[in-house]
């Protein structure tokens, strides 16, 4: 289990977006621990990947691997979670990137499409909107990942097998929509793919670049798994 109060204080030094120098006497001094604690800590913080480091003459250079970064983003998901229990709605926030043409491919496919149809009670236009989420909301998106979501199973069309995964209904410029989240993807976690019933582009008069909003119901949910 690692120390997450050290990797809080060493993220609260900038180690997260940049490489910084301290020595393990100036690191004592941020965390109260004794210069042979502090020493002990980023040792162990090192071996776990959880931060790089290099000795240099008056200290180390260390930044945040992305598995502490992780580390953290999950810590302030849970904190969210229990300081928000009462809010009924997720928003998260993000601009508008173009797409590659996975989402419209899946989204006509007919094992896939009929699902979309049963289960989320809107036929879906033949594409999706893409949305790259803010800095601000990306730690947000693991906690999408704990929502009750409507799943969308994997099958065979007798030529090759697709795979699953979760459908999150959310309203998006006050339509009802869904993101998409296959099991298997080569999107980056900060991307989600949203579907409608329309052309959000067209609906919303959204362009590449454009901020919007993106509104999770917390409530209403639970039986939707």
């Amino acid at each position: 289990m690692p120390d997450i109060e050290y990797l809080k204080k060493l993220a609260l030094m900038g180690a997260v977006n940049k490489t910084i120098k301290v020595s393990s006497s100036e690191f004592q001094k941020h965390t109260g621990a004794s210069s042979k604690t502090a020493a002990r800590k980023l040792k162990q913080l090192e071996e776990e990947g959880l931060i790089e480091r290099k000795i240099v003459p008056g200290g180390q250079l260390i930044t945040m691997t992305e598995k502490g970064i992780e580390v953290l983003k999950n810590e302030y998901v849970d904190y969210s979670r229990i300081f928000s229990p009462e809010c009924e709605i997720l928003e998260l926030e993000g601009k508008v990137l173009k797409g590659l043409g996975e989402g419209q491919y899946y989204v006509n496919i007919p094992g896939y499409r009929k699902q979309f149809e049963e289960k989320l009670h809107f036929v879906p236009f033949p594409g999706t909107l893409n949305v790259q989420l803010s800095e601000s909301s990306s730690p947000l998106r693991n906690l999408l990942r704990e929502m009750p979501a409507v799943r969308v199973e994997g099958f065979n069309d007798g030529e090759r097998t697709f795979g699953g995964g979760k459908c999150y209904p959310v309203v998006i410029g006050g339509i009802e929509a869904a993101v998409v989240a296959p099991e298997r993807t080569h999107y980056p976690s900060d991307l989600i793919e949203i579907i409608a019933p329309v052309k959000l582009r067209d609906a919303l008069g959204l362009n590449d670049g454009d901020r919007v909003v993106v509104q999770l119901k917390k409530q209403g949910m639970e039986n939707q798994k």
